[in-house]
């Protein structure tokens, strides 16, 4: 076997930093910043926001809707839409069951299930710092009987790591709520238009356009108060009817496509952001905000052309050598 200085100058020197070396000097502390992992993709957390926010909290929550501040909702469905709703400050970031359709590619929100969410919930979760999260409990597993949905609500709060849970309905799931908080786990109810159910309303159609079922989205909204909800979600009902929900209850409500008379708002991040195709449909309620679509197939359009000419990578992404040590290595393998 070879000796040491026999060896190639490259292999002395990784055999080098390997030797331990003993010294009686006082040891020497590099600065934070120079104390960073050098990584071969990105850093999951990139850089720390300069000035984070206090965690929001159901008392934030509270305070907003006391001082009529409108409190600010947004879907998220990962680690990056979280990230930015939470960088953005969101009040509250939903992992909704949307995400069937809009991360999964699935026909509607029937088909995602409960495993699914936890796994989105989790990614959210380690995204956002501040904003205050809730996970949506799909359908399936909450219907069943209370202890059912306390099961699904308590793995959605231990194992996807959110601070709440929404569920869709009104007067029947009143004892499934009233159980789910008495367990401890904030709950935001859903009533007037509810996705899970659009086979029973006959698709997704407003609610309370008569006066009839205006009364009923009423009493669904008061009777999930009462449960213990600490705040609703009105979907497509008319902006005069959720108005008048709204003065009449004392938690706040969250609207889609219910008007801005509402204590806040939520819309789905995609939908809002425009990250879809043109000629996709889109709710009457929907404000499409940016154009990431567009943006993303520039990008990746342009990316896909300079990889076929050869104009990326360039010089300045790849990594240096020393030419002694090329020269060596072109030794070595002859």
């Amino acid at each position: 076997m070879s000796s040491l200085t026999t060896r190639p100058r490259v292999f002395q020197q990784i055999l080098s930093l390997s030797t331990p070396k003993f010294t009686h000097a006082a040891p020497r502390f590099l600065p934070v910043a120079q104390c960073q992992l050098r990584r071969s993709s990105h850093s999951p957390i990139g850089t720390p926001i300069t000035n984070p926010r206090k965690k929001v909290t159901l008392n934030t929550v509270r305070s907003l809707h006391k001082a009529g501040d409108p409190i600010t909702m947004i879907t998220a469905h990962d680690f990056p839409s979280g990230h930015v709703a939470d960088a953005a400050g969101m009040d509250i970031i939903l992992v909704g069951d949307s995400l069937a359709m809009v991360a999964l590619g699935m026909e509607d929100t029937s088909e995602v299930g409960l495993e699914d969410m936890i796994l989105h919930c989790r990614a959210v979760a380690r995204a956002t710092k501040a904003a205050f999260t809730v996970g949506d409990l799909p359908m399936g597993c909450y219907e069943t009987s209370p202890e059912q949905a306390i099961t699904s609500a308590m793995r959605l709060v231990k194992e996807g790591r959110v601070q709440g849970v929404k569920l869709e309905g009104g007067r029947e799931m009143a004892p499934t709520i009233a159980r789910i908080t008495a367990a401890g786990i904030p709950v935001l109810g859903h009533v007037g238009l509810t996705p899970q159910r659009q086979n029973s309303l006959g698709g997704f159609r407003v609610q309370g356009k008569t006066a009839e079922s205006a009364l009923t989205v009423f009493e669904n909204a008061l009777a999930v108060q009462k449960a213990g909800c600490f705040a609703t979600v009105l979907e497509a009902v008319p902006a005069e009817i959720a108005n008048i929900i709204t003065k009449r209850l004392r938690i706040p409500t969250i609207g889609i496509g219910a008007g801005n008379g509402c204590s806040g708002q939520v819309l789905v991040q995609i939908d809002m952001t425009g990250n879809f195709p043109p000629g996709r449909f889109l709710p009457k309620f929907v404000k499409r905000y940016g154009d990431v679509w567009s943006e993303n197939m520039r990008s990746i359009k342009n990316y896909r052309e300079e990889v076929k000419s050869r104009a990326y990578p360039a010089p300045e992404h790849a990594y240096p050598m020393a030419k002694e040590e090329l020269v060596e290595f072109e030794r070595l393998i002859g």
